[in-house]
């Protein structure tokens, strides 16, 4: 876990930060690493498989948009109609 960021005294100025500064970049290497460890690389078959349900939820939201637009367009051309007359 990344470390809490030490609050400076209000007389500081600064120094003490800067000589830290080594030290807590060497502490958030060491933490990405030990993350970067647990990352774990999906197989083949994962992939393929969340894809699949991609391009499919794709599909079904357009054909959905698809439709509502169409009604939502005609409806839109009878109203203009009528309210022209």
């Amino acid at each position: 876990m990344a470390k809490a960021i030490a609050i400076a005294e209000p007389n500081d100025n600064g120094l003490s930060r800067l000589k830290a500064g080594p030290a807590r970049l060497n502490d958030f290497l060491k933490d990405v690493r030990a993350e970067m460890r647990k990352v774990v690389s999906p197989s083949r078959a994962e992939v393929q498989a969340t894809t699949i349900v991609v391009i499919v939820t794709v599909f079904i939201f357009a054909a959905y948009f698809g439709v509502v637009d169409f009604l939502v367009g005609h409806a839109m051309d009878l109203l203009f109609k009528h309210l022209a007359k």
